[in-house]
């Protein structure tokens, strides 16, 4: 006889639902990429370079691209390909420590305030406001007319400069991470400010001051450029990008724009890669703290 049911073939295989996935913007991969080979290229300049980037050859003057000077040459003949890459070592290594000198004043400033609170915290508010009132060059520019021109002293200063707006950055998110249930949890257990906000409350705020700092890094790089091209900043025979862009400045009369085209475009790469790197990387460490 035949049955009345139907056949029941084996059931099929239930498969989950996959989920899209998100694909990652381009832009800022682009620009972490590119500022990987920037840092690479500093690294190896020694290899990459064909020239001593102090290598001078006035019978190769103002030059134009070629086989010989892939990048142009500068007035005094200097290879603009070898000092670019040398000099991206002092563009980068410069702001770096002075977001450091920055960050250890402002990161302590701001977590004293958040923590003492009453008059501490309204002292260093104010200091902060009239830090800020106050022109940045030109409160750098003193900094300089009293203890000289040069990159140690724009690293201090701009490192003293930087601090305020870090300080308040600080002080802000540290209000909000002291409210939180553990810190009342380790005074109740007889443990001492100082020592929580050291061991726990600052290390708290590592994520989202790290993605503030990258933020910061292309102003700061902008910013030491800007003084070596008035004179504040390195000085010659150095490579570095905002004293090269002084440099070729007055070969421009002559019809020469490599010589300040060169590292302008460079200074102006890194700055726009380090903000479209930086404000994803402050959304992704912000996101996960």
């Amino acid at each position: 006889m035949t049955s009345l049911h139907p056949a029941v073939g084996p059931a099929p295989a239930v498969t989950a639902d996959r989920r899209p996935r998100t694909r990652r913007p381009i832009a800022p991969t682009a620009a972490a990429g590119f500022l990987a080979l920037v840092v690479l290229a500093a690294l190896c300049a020694p290899l990459l370079a064909p020239y001593a980037p102090d290598a001078i050859d006035l019978s190769s003057s103002l030059e134009g691209t070629g086989r010989e000077h892939l990048l142009g040459t500068d007035a005094s003949g200097q290879d603009l390909l070898s000092r670019v890459l040398y000099g991206a070592r002092t563009s980068l290594i410069a702001p770096l420590l002075l977001l450091a000198l920055a960050a250890a004043l402002g990161v302590t400033l701001g977590t004293v305030a958040a923590w003492r609170g009453g008059w501490v915290d309204t002292l260093v508010s104010r200091i902060t406001d009239v830090m800020y009132a106050f022109p940045g060059l030109l409160f750098v520019v003193l900094i300089i007319a009293v203890f000289g021109s040069g990159i140690t002293t724009s690293v201090i200063a701009l490192g003293l400069a930087f601090a305020p707006t870090i300080a308040k950055y600080t002080r802000s998110i540290a209000l909000a991470e002291r409210a939180k249930p553990y810190v009342d949890a380790y005074l109740v257990q007889g443990m001492g400010g100082a020592r929580l906000c050291v061991r726990h409350l600052v290390p708290n705020l590592g994520r989202s001051l790290a993605g503030y700092l990258v933020v910061l890094f292309g102003e700061a790089l902008m910013s030491l450029a800007t003084l070596s091209y008035l004179g504040f900043g390195t000085q010659p025979p150095s490579s570095d990008w905002g004293l090269m862009v002084q440099e070729g400045q007055a070969a421009i009369v002559q019809g020469a724009l490599l010589p300040a085209m060169v590292p302008g475009c460079a200074v102006a790469a890194v700055v726009v890669a380090f903000n479209v790197a930086g404000v994803r990387a402050a959304d992704r460490l912000s996101a996960k703290g």
